[in-house]
């Protein structure tokens, strides 16, 4: 028996990047415009959000979007990201405020997932062990360091974890490594209608799915796992009859019901 209510995929920002970001030696010279998302799961137990997207000061004011996103050292570029797409305004349309949201799901850390944090006050932040600890390393350039450090992250109150898990009844955490060190992805149970799988950037694309490509970026080059990891959320979608949502698809996004729908 499942907990969830009712899923709201939330569109946090757009990005436009080289396609071979998206998928490991194949799209180079392909740019994409890809949605960042965020989803809001109520279940009957509290509220949970699947990642967080950006934070809005890092785009917003031109020394933070110059110091972030410098061309040179970040040539991946900054995505879009309106006052509209900010968790506040989102939550707003939902009648809820920020401290109404209390578990917050990171797939991983990288800026356009868990950016948004700074939004957030009082939550239980579940994040993987090794996911914290790559990030801290600085792994890779997609990691910001005040988005999971100092003032904005102690607002918040952290719970790593290893093994996956339940977070509640219909609400399964999954240990889907390759993209980086400890991503993770989620499966809900709906209570009508089939399971859903948010892939994270396990999967960015349907192409990788149904090609089997792995991400462009890999933890260290570990594309064996990242691969791993797809096949083995389709290997689960097989078994369970679940959906996989993909992450950065912005085709696939404009298939998902948009407020005030939701999916149930």
């Amino acid at each position: 028996m499942t907990d969830v209510l009712r899923l709201w995929p939330l569109l946090t920002a757009t990005h436009r990047y080289d396609k071979s970001i998206s998928t490991r030696n194949r799209g180079h010279g392909i740019q994409i415009e890809a949605p960042i998302l965020a989803f809001l799961i109520e279940t009957r137990q509290g509220r949970i959000l699947f990642d967080v997207g950006c934070d809005y000061a890092k785009l917003s004011d031109p020394q933070l979007r110059a110091r972030w996103f410098d061309p040179v050292e970040f040539p991946m570029g900054p995505p879009e990201m309106t006052e509209e797409q900010r968790l506040p305004a989102h939550l707003a349309r939902h009648g809820l405020t920020p401290s109404d949201i209390d578990v917050v799901f990171l797939s991983h850390l990288h800026f356009d997932h868990a950016g948004g944090l700074c939004e957030l006050c009082g939550c239980d932040v579940h994040v993987h062990e090794a996911e914290l600890e790559a990030a801290r390393a600085q792994a890779d350039d997609a990691y910001f360091a005040d988005d999971f450090a100092g003032a904005f992250a102690d607002k918040n109150s952290w719970k790593t974890q290893r093994d996956e898990y339940q977070l509640v009844p219909g609400v399964q955490a999954i240990n889907t490594p390759g993209h980086t060190a400890g991503h993770m992805s989620l499966m809900i149970e709906l209570p009508h209608g089939k399971p859903v799988i948010l892939t994270g950037d396990a999967a960015d694309l349907q192409e990788n799915l149904t090609d089997e490509i792995a991400p462009g970026l890999c933890w260290q080059d570990r594309e064996d796992l990242a691969l791993d990891s797809i096949r083995k959320l389709k290997g689960l979608a097989a078994d369970t009859g679940a959906a996989l949502w993909p992450n950065h698809d912005m085709a696939f996004w404009r298939t998902l019901n948009s407020f005030p729908e939701y999916h149930a």
